[in-house]
């Protein structure tokens, strides 16, 4: 029953973010994608994949903060969090080394969220992030995080070839 709970999440997350990449303001993009990755962050919580869970969650709030808030601080803050819970995992839990990919993913959407402001450079950064969500999330066995980065890859490069070239 657990695992069809976190699917049930997985696939919402996938929805959603589908729509929030579709969006051409990042503000919008942000607002979406934030209720995407705390959809998600209970289908990796669900999964016992603690990593994505934490990284999605610290994403989800990190992307609520980025529409209003974008200074150093707060991006300190987000890459001290990522960095003390991967510490956590690694030295205190003795989780597998893979965590370190799921990990590097949240940081350069941390950074790219509240660092970048143009769309087509987000996405062109986050291509880097989504592909290693994917390698974390075929590892740990989750259908819909797997579904989740194929998607997100694919509306991404989709988006990026629609853009007018300047």
């Amino acid at each position: 029953m657990i695992t069809v709970i976190a699917e049930a999440f997985g696939a919402v997350a996938v929805v959603l973010n589908f729509v929030g990449y579709r969006q051409v303001n990042v503000d919008r993009y942000l607002f979406i994608s934030a209720f995407a990755l705390l959809a998600l962050s209970a289908h990796f919580f669900l999964l016992d994949a603690m990593a994505a869970g934490i990284g999605t969650l610290l994403a989800g709030t990190r992307n609520f903060i980025a529409m209003k808030y974008r200074n150093k601080a707060i991006l300190l803050a987000f890459v001290a969090g990522n960095m003390g819970f991967l510490a956590y995992e690694w030295f205190v839990l003795a989780h597998s080394w893979i965590i370190f990919v799921a990990y590097a993913s949240s940081l350069i959407f941390t950074v790219g969220s509240l660092v970048i402001r143009d769309t087509d450079k987000i996405r062109k950064v986050f291509l880097v992030a989504e592909s290693l969500g994917l390698i974390y999330a075929i590892s740990v066995g989750s259908i819909f995080g797997t579904v989740f980065n194929i998607s997100n890859l694919i509306s991404i490069v989709s988006k990026l070839r629609e853009a007018p070239k300047t």
